[in-house]
């Protein structure tokens, strides 16, 4: 192996973070302000790397969100609170929702220690939040701003899989893991106060990840079936916030129509509870969520696969009052050498 080789898988290892299957976790929770991430199971990082292999996923996901809800209806507007940081209070009715755009360009590098056990390190390279709301409502200083949103690198996950059941038609894959406060999570809005935390790029907080995905082959080769959840324990961060812990449970079919193309639904559910302040419930946070997803996987070459994920939302309740979105779009790519 060539010094340049070394240094490639060295920089590999150090960044990735895509598709995870059973972690798509979103790094937030929905909330005031609208954070969002796809949550699904991709085909890319489900399994158990060989002893020694290495696998580059590198993806796309695009979270419009502009329809307004109350728990499971839709409503005219959405007034949210705001966490005042410097006064340490919730300010209840603060602003007026408009408009949330989530966009994420995500790395994941995965490693074969040994022939059943992987580890996983996932990268939020861009976590990018484009958002519009009315300052001061019910104010005679009302105003509309788009100078709010945020952007940066997102929280690092590292993640260890281990492959507990390998039969002909069964897979069974353990995870365990930790997502890490390297995402900026005191970035300040127009008024140089510190912005709404479910925008912000990172938690600012240690989180503790337990997964499991489960595969059975229908007919090998051609249709399996899948069922995944993954549960995050979250922590308070110095700023005495806490996002709420968040579970999610996905299941669906694979069906491989030829040798290049594997086409795919599922259904994706995700709860968070409300998130807290200095132990009090924050209100407009937290939710269920339910999704039906197609996808399509193309296998381009030996080493190279290609993916595109659409999801559409057939339940959506949030606590309280909140943005929701329309679809969410994930687009990527996975390379093994």
């Amino acid at each position: 192996m060539t010094i340049q080789s070394l240094r490639l898988k060295k920089w590999v290892l150090a960044g990735f973070c895509a598709s995870l299957s059973f972690f798509l976790s979103t790094p937030q929770a929905w909330s005031s302000c609208g954070s969002a991430n796809c949550f699904l199971v991709t085909g890319t990082q489900e399994g158990i790397s060989n002893s020694g292999q290495m696998t580059l996923d590198i993806s796309y996901r695009y979270i419009p969100m502009d329809d307004f809800q109350r728990g499971s209806g839709s409503v005219g507007e959405a007034v949210v609170p705001k966490v005042d940081f410097g006064a340490g209070v919730i300010e209840d009715g603060h602003h007026r929702e408009v408009r949330t755009v989530n966009e994420l360009m995500q790395v994941d590098v995965g490693y074969g220690i040994a022939e059943r056990f992987t580890v996983q390190v996932s990268i939020p390279l861009v976590n990018d939040r484009s958002h519009e709301h009315f300052d001061g409502v019910g104010t005679a200083g009302e105003e509309f701003t788009r100078q709010d949103g945020t952007s940066g690198m997102g929280d690092i996950r590292i993640n260890g899989r281990y492959a507990a059941l390998v039969r002909t038609r069964h897979l069974l894959v353990l995870g365990l893991g930790l997502k890490l406060p390297t995402g900026e999570y005191k970035l300040l809005d127009a008024h140089g106060e510190i912005n709404e935390p479910t925008i912000m790029p990172g938690t600012g907080s240690i989180d503790y990840l337990f997964s499991f995905f489960y595969d059975y082959q229908i007919r090998p080769h051609k249709l399996d079936a899948f069922l995944s959840g993954s549960y995050q324990l979250t922590t308070e961060n110095d700023l005495g916030y806490e996002f709420g812990e968040q579970s999610i449970l996905n299941t669906g079919l694979g069906y491989i129509a030829n040798e290049k193309v594997t086409v795919s639904g599922q259904l994706n559910l995700r709860h968070t509870p409300h998130d807290q302040f200095k132990d009090i419930g924050v209100a407009s946070t937290g939710g269920t969520w339910l999704y039906v997803t197609p996808g399509i996987r193309v296998q381009a070459s030996d080493a190279l696969g290609l993916y595109s994920f659409v999801q559409i939302p057939v339940y959506q309740y949030v606590n309280e009052v909140n943005l929701v979105s329309r679809y969410a779009l994930a687009l990527g790519a996975s390379y093994t050498f």
